[in-house]
């Protein structure tokens, strides 16, 4: 049972070494292990902080990606209406000139026309005139004192001229 319980002596000389030891410890090591887990302390609540921070810029980041989205977005849906707008424009007035230049062709087509129906009525005209001078002449140049025969005549001249 000795092995169990140690002698007075040495408890006091156990005790006199744990207390130089500690004084020891205290003196020399306790202040930079309390003054490193103090900056490690530090650093951590720092990290924590700039992750915090980080983190808050991020979803800011974010946020604000989103909002220049949604404008790019809206500035592109208003360029397309726009481009639309000016195609339709455009293809309306290039109609309404078609239609203008159309309507000037027909105009002017039937005034051609006209002109040469006035110009072919002038030329039977003429011809006409020219066929009644002919035939006046050749009837008066002949002189016959029968109607029938005049007649007969008449109807001679009018198949020998061929109308044209």
């Amino acid at each position: 049972m000795d092995l169990l319980t140690p002698s007075f002596g040495l408890i006091i000389w156990t005790l006199i070494a744990f207390v130089i030891v500690f004084l020891i410890l205290r003196k020399f090591a306790w202040r930079p292990i309390l003054n490193s887990l103090n900056q490690r302390e530090k650093t951590i609540a720092d990290s924590l902080a700039t992750a915090e921070r980080v983190k808050a810029e991020m979803a800011q980041l974010k946020n604000e990606n989103e909002a220049l989205l949604a404008k790019a977005r809206e500035e592109r849906a208003q360029l397309l209406k726009e481009a639309r707008d000016t195609k339709d424009k455009i293809i309306n007035e290039a109609k309404d000139q078609a239609r203008v230049e159309a309507n000037k062709i027909i105009t002017d087509a039937r005034i051609a026309i006209e002109q040469q129906k006035l110009a072919a009525l002038t030329d039977v005209k003429n011809q006409v005139g020219n066929l009644v001078v002919s035939v006046s002449e050749k009837i008066l140049r002949r002189e016959l004192s029968d109607k029938s025969e005049q007649e007969k005549y008449i109807q001679q001249l009018s198949e020998e001229v061929k109308l044209n």
